[in-house]
């Protein structure tokens, strides 16, 4: 059958303009014209036309589509095994973007669920959400930090309420170690360490020996995270680190 350049470029999807252009640098020329001179296209020609708007759509340049449409070692079956490899990947790649903008979006809806007089009623000048612009710097995207997220959308005031006993317990009982001299690979350092992983695990995620020793890391170089160690005790960021990879040993 033949197509006149309308139909071609309304069954396409395309402008005439295009097709015009097309046929103007030889990507697609058809295959006839009628006796008043006018384009008319074949069958072959919308196939040739289908796999130009396929690599068009994958962002290839038109003079590269030129050059694998006209390769002479091309079969028509192998220019569908590149279309499907070609879409395989195309496939793999938006659905990895599609799952970091939902996680994203999940992220962002979520948070710490208090009004601003029960976080200041709770803690004070020491809001967890001053850190959060840090932590969704560090692992913004991951599956750690949305769990995270995901969890604190959940609690209640009386929820942030027992943990922030727990964190004031513990580190009373951490300043009273150092205040004693134990040593950060002493059994009461390295257990406080430990009650410190679990916290993190029962409260935000799984928060395994070796994402523990990041942390250590991080509390003694990020000065945010720092200070809030170091208002418990000066020096208690660094033992805490020691701590934490003396426990990492142990652990392991």
């Amino acid at each position: 059958m033949e197509h006149s350049v309308g139909q071609v470029a309304g069954y396409a999807g395309v402008t005439v303009r295009t097709l015009h252009h097309y046929d103007g640098i030889g990507l697609l020329s058809p295959s006839g014209r009628s006796h008043a001179g006018h384009r008319r296209y074949e069958d072959a020609d919308l196939d040739r036309l289908q796999q130009i708007l396929f690599y068009r759509e994958l962002g290839f340049p038109l003079d590269e589509i030129a050059a694998l449409l006209d390769d002479p070692d091309a079969d028509p079956q192998e220019h569908l095994r590149r279309q499907h490899a070609l879409l395989s990947h195309r496939i793999a790649e938006l659905q990895r973007m599609a799952t970091a903008v939902e996680t994203a979006m999940e992220a962002r809806k979520m948070g710490i669920n208090l009004t601003p007089e029960e976080k200041f009623e709770i803690f004070g000048d020491k809001d967890p959400e001053r850190y959060a612009e840090e932590a969704e710097r560090r692992w913004g995207g991951s599956d750690t930090y949305a769990e995270s997220q995901r969890r604190a959308a959940r609690y209640t005031k009386e929820d942030w309420q027992r943990m922030k006993a727990e964190v004031s317990s513990w580190g009373e009982r951490y300043h009273a170690l150092m205040e004693d001299g134990e040593a950060p690979t002493g059994e009461r350092a390295m257990d406080l360490a430990e009650e410190h992983r679990l916290h993190i695990t029962t409260w935000f995620y799984e928060c395994t020996p070796e994402i523990h020793r990041g942390l250590g890391e991080m509390y003694v170089a990020d000065p945010q995270f720092k200070a809030f160690y170091e208002s418990m005790r000066p020096g208690l960021a660094e033992h805490l680190r020691d701590a934490i990879n003396a426990n990492a040993e142990r652990q392991e």
